[in-house]
């Protein structure tokens, strides 16, 4: 599996989505993202484990604690795979405004 399909997969769960949204104020210590979820400590760690594995987050120490924070290289990979298709809808589209009025009715149904 590379990091993008581990990116991806981490991503499927709503919990790591909401820790990723929850990270996007700055770097937290597990027990601060632990206080804002119905779920235990150590299942946001795992969460944590899972997001940290994808390259979605890094983890720095901070005297005792650790703190979580979002990984701008592992976002920008993901961003960058989404972006062509992006890239590719403003062309078709682009291509459609651009194309005379007449050619435009004719593919319309």
């Amino acid at each position: 599996m590379t990091y993008q399909d581990a990116s991806f997969a981490a991503l499927g769960d709503p919990t790591r989505r909401q820790i990723l949204l929850l990270l996007r104020d700055g770097p937290a210590p597990v027990g601060t993202i632990a206080g804002r979820f119905p779920v235990s400590r150590p299942a946001i760690s795992q969460h944590l484990k899972v997001l940290k594995d994808a390259q979605l987050v890094v983890v720095r120490p901070a005297g005792t604690r650790r703190l979580y924070e979002l990984d701008p290289r592992g976002l920008a990979a993901l961003r960058a795979f989404f972006e062509q298709f992006w890239n590719e809808a403003l062309l078709a589209f682009k291509a459609e405004v651009e194309r005379p009025t007449r050619a435009r009715r004719r593919r319309t149904p």
